[in-house]
């Protein structure tokens, strides 16, 4: 099997953060590793031998004799045995005419002329003689060629075998396209072929030996593709060569036209392109507002240039992801990871982030530590948590599901002694002191628990609807490319849609009488209004309790929760929690805010409005007075509508069943209606 140089496959990373090769890596969600057509082809491509088939009878008829013997062939495997073509007729008016299909245990061998060897193999056949066959004769009927079964029998002479027995006739072993290019990938990184089976199983959750092939058919189809594949990495590296140095000229023409566009590369020992980077003028701009945090997703990798694909994002005021900067590394060493940083400051104008979030990987931890030392390095808890299958679960076996479940706490625990405590107890609990996993996890440990990572400014970034925005980016520009110029222009075009506010709910109706929330609803975008209502809707559920210093303890009206100690300093109109929400989302929470409503506050200190979050930093200004004339209006028309028809609703439940019923069916519509750009 040749792989495929025309296409620019896609996959996730398959190196462990520990760095060895050999310890696999299954991230979540990997069943959709390669991104294009491809995936789509083999999932498709395979018939399902659940499919109702009727036995044949004489006289049924075909489009095609192909057709014809996939339906026997699918017969024959739920009944127990496979088939093969035997004999074909031709004439010279209707070509081949007739086909016959037969058992595979049909007939007998004929003997073969022993070669000369010492000890020649003589291996017993399977064939017996049996008479169960299909034969098809072809004809034509008002000129349309047909297929009709002109001879059928169904009588075997050797015992039909059960399903688990049948799936390995080699009729059936059959190694799917997506299933060769990993197993390629996996030869080539050095895995043993019994340690690719190992790893096929664990990738589709199927028990040993469930495989649809066995180790014999990987053996010989990583022998035969041998030559295959050197000849291909011939192939791709003239490729990679070219793709490159076309990329660059992309580049230098898109300087000319964006005069803010800039990019950065690299050249090995021959003058070679080796790594490239860039950045729109765009990208540029709306670091200047949003660069405060940054997530480097380094998740893909391309086979077919094998280059690691790292993208810079940023979250906006309206919770999506923005585009920063891209790059294509040759490597992941720690090096190439440095270069890349070194080239996104120059890009961002020598202006390093504020705090960084990453994947959990021991190079470029490193490359942060040298080229960003005064910037934040966050690992996504997420991604953390997406291993913890591939590395715990068959060493845990049954065990592994409490594990991950007292996991999950820990990785909560806003105390850092509660959270050592609690890891020595987890280590020691599942015996996983010397495994070298828990030991990577403990050492990065200042990056990824919620004890640590709390006094960090993260915007957001770590929220299940920001990470969607992430995947929708990474499946736009990823889908479908055929070279690295598409790919070039798919980035431009998904990053400049992402530079716009179309589309964004410009409406928040109030759910207090607070001024506060009216304050913050002027101020705030609709996704950062939202975050703020929700913490001054709960606030008005806390008690305070003034402390001899002036500071207040405050704490929820029933739930047993901690405490939280706020410090008011009047002079400066400054407001600290121990929750340290504002520092970490910029946005003020619900404990400070129920001081400023005890102190009498009518509006939120300016202070605690960051830029980032408030309507003026939008990349395509907003028209504030067209929004705030029309939320007094567009209010009143809609809460003296739901009134009514909530009161209406109530009386029975006949009515209250129809009201649900057809607002449900209104939303799903409006939310499908074509967003116009203005405002009603």
């Amino acid at each position: 099997m040749a792989t495929k140089p025309l296409n620019n496959i896609w996959i996730r990373r398959q190196q462990c953060p520990c760095g060895d090769w050999k310890c696999y890596i299954k991230y979540e969600g990997d069943d959709h590793a390669a991104v294009g057509p491809q995936s789509v082809k083999n999932e498709t491509s395979i018939t399902s031998p659940l499919e109702v088939v009727f036995t044949p009878y004489v006289g049924q008829i075909f489009n095609t004799d192909e057709e014809a013997f996939e339906y026997y062939s699918i017969f024959a495997r739920k009944n127990g045995f496979s088939i093969r073509k035997a004999r074909s007729t031709e004439s010279q008016n209707l070509g081949i005419y007739r086909r016959d299909f037969v058992c595979y245990r049909s007939g007998f061998n004929q003997p073969r002329k022993k070669a000369n060897v010492e000890h020649p193999r003589d291996r017993k056949s399977v064939r017996c003689g049996c008479d169960a066959k299909l034969y098809l004769t072809k004809e034509v009927v008002d000129g349309r060629t047909q297929w009709y079964i002109s001879q059928f029998s169904n009588v075997h002479n050797h015992e039909l075998l059960e399903d688990d027995q049948v799936r390995l006739l080699p009729a059936y072993r059959k190694i799917q396209e997506a299933d060769q290019e990993r197993i390629l990938l996996l030869s080539k990184a050095g895995f043993p072929v019994n340690r690719i089976l190992k790893v096929l199983e664990l990738e589709k959750g199927v028990q040993p030996g469930q495989l649809p092939f066995i180790e014999k058919d990987v053996r010989n189809f990583v022998r035969t593709c041998k030559k295959t594949v050197q000849e291909n990495d011939a192939m791709l590296t003239e490729k990679r060569e070219n793709d490159l140095l076309e990329l660059l000229e992309s580049c230098k023409t898109m300087a000319q036209r964006d005069d803010g566009f800039v990019y950065s590369y690299t050249t090995d020992e021959n003058g070679k392109v080796e790594n490239i980077a860039w950045a729109y003028g765009d990208s540029v701009r709306a670091f200047s507002v949003f660069g405060d945090v940054v997530t480097f997703d380094t998740t893909y990798r391309s086979i077919t240039y094998n280059m690691l694909l790292g993208v810079w994002l940023g979250i906006n005021n309206h919770g999506k992801a923005v585009f920063f900067g891209c790059v294509l590394l040759q490597d992941e060493t720690s090096q190439s990871f440095s270069w890349a940083m070194q080239v996104f400051i120059q890009f961002m104008s020598g202006r390093p982030p504020q705090t960084i979030v990453t994947d959990l990987d021991s190079g470029l931890k490193d490359a942060l530590a040298i080229e960003m030392p005064n910037t934040k390095h966050i690992i996504s808890i997420w991604q953390v948590l997406q291993k913890l299958s591939s590395w715990f679960s068959l060493l845990l076996g049954l065990k592994y599901t409490e594990f991950k479940s007292e996991f999950d706490i820990l990785c909560n625990l806003e105390n850092v002694e509660d959270f050592e405590h609690q890891w020595n107890h987890l280590v020691a609990r599942f015996g996983l002191g010397s495994e070298k996993h828990m030991a990577l996890l403990f050492s990065c440990r200042t990056s990824w628990p919620v004890c640590y990572s709390q006094n960090f400014f993260l915007a957001h970034t770590l929220t299940s609807e920001y990470l969607k925005s992430v995947e929708t980016f990474f499946k736009s520009i990823l889908d479908t490319q055929s070279c690295l110029q598409s790919f070039f222009e798919q980035v431009l075009i998904t990053a400049s849609s992402g530079y716009q506010n179309r589309g964004e709910l410009l409406y928040r109706p109030l759910k207090t009488c607070l001024p506060l929330e009216e304050h913050a609803s002027s101020v705030l975008t609709p996704y950062a209004f939202n975050a703020a209502q929700n913490e001054i809707t709960q606030s008005m559920q806390y008690a305070i309790t003034e402390m001899a210093n002036g500071s207040y303890l405050v704490r929820h009206y029933k739930r047993m929760e901690r405490e939280c100690l706020v410090i008011w300093i009047p002079e400066d109109e400054q407001v600290h929690c121990s929750c340290k929400e504002f520092e970490h989302s910029g946005i003020l929470c619900r404990h400070s805010l129920r001081v400023l409503v005890v102190k009498n506050y009518f509006q939120i200190p300016e202070k605690y409005f960051p830029l980032r979050w408030r309507l003026e930093s939008s990349l395509v200004p907003l028209d504030n007075q067209i929004i705030q004339s029309h939320n007094n209006e567009i209010s009143q028309v809609f809460h003296s509508l739901t009134a009514s028809l909530l009161s209406e609703s109530l009386i029975s439940k006949e009515r209250y069943d129809f009201v649900h019923t057809e607002l449900t069916k209104l939303l799903s519509n409006v939310r499908n209606m074509p967003v116009l750009d203005e405002v009603p």
